[in-house]
């Protein structure tokens, strides 16, 4: 089994479709992926189940992305998880929004799929390489 089988990624995005196509390919590509449609629900999620990455959209209802990754970030239990902002946003300013929210890095929508799994492989090398697995 490939060694990123044990790693579990929150991917948050409002539209069905989205999260489909990304959660898809990253388990193909070995990752455990659990799904939320808002930023309440990925709150609660990231505190049950403390993934090792969160992909994040940044427009979602009930909560949006940048007040979500602020409170995951402020966490103590979360704060260490990284988190990617994937969004349609791609103005300098969105990108510098995301960042002081605290998201570890940033793509814009869309993207191909093996972009996002590039990202997730290189937030998660340390965890890697020191063994830690969920």
């Amino acid at each position: 089994m490939d060694e990123e089988t044990s790693f579990l990624v929150l991917l948050v995005d409002d539209l069905d479709d989205t999260r489909a196509m990304y959660a898809e390919y990253l388990l193909r590509s070995g990752y455990r992926v659990v799904q939320a449609a808002d930023g309440a629900r990925a709150l609660t999620l990231a505190r049950d189940l403390l993934p090792d990455v969160v992909v994040m959209d940044m427009a979602l209802p009930v909560l949006d992305g940048w007040a979500a990754v602020r409170r995951l970030k402020s966490d103590p239990q979360t704060g260490v998880i990284p988190v990617v902002a994937l969004t349609g946003y791609t103005a300098a300013s969105h990108v510098r929004r995301a960042r002081e929210a605290g998201c570890d890095a940033f793509l814009s929508k869309p993207c191909l799929p093996s972009a996002l799994l590039a990202i997730v492989r290189d937030l998660l090398a340390p965890a890697r390489r020191s063994g830690a697995r969920s």
